[in-house]
């Protein structure tokens, strides 16, 4: 079965590994951070899915505070000229997209 905020988190990992690349080189601790909250989204996404009730709309907020936190790491490493913003576009782009989705998964 299809799971779109899941699909489109894996889109996003996707999306960041010539940034994270460029990061590793200047900033390894940023890099490693922002890849284990790209990959916690993923994570409590696919167990959250299996949850029911208060459960599930807890690991779906642990993935949305993960997915902040993946919006906050790119445009930090931005700030800092780790990387350009023109790099960034689509990673942004698909973050707000998962952030949009969880909004609503948790309401």
């Amino acid at each position: 079965m299809r799971f779109d905020a899941f699909e489109i988190t894996l889109a996003l990992i996707r999306s960041m590994h010539d940034a994270l690349a460029h990061l590793d080189r200047r900033d390894p601790s940023l890099a490693l951070q922002t890849r284990k909250a790209a990959a916690s989204i993923a994570l409590n996404l696919r167990e959250g899915r299996r949850r029911v009730g208060k459960d599930r709309t807890h690991l779906w907020r642990v993935a949305a505070g993960s997915a902040d936190e993946v919006q906050a790491a790119l445009l930090v490493a931005e700030a800092f000229g780790y990387v350009e913003a023109a790099e960034l576009t689509a990673s942004l782009a698909l973050v707000d997209r998962v952030l949009a989705m969880l909004w609503r998964m948790t309401r």
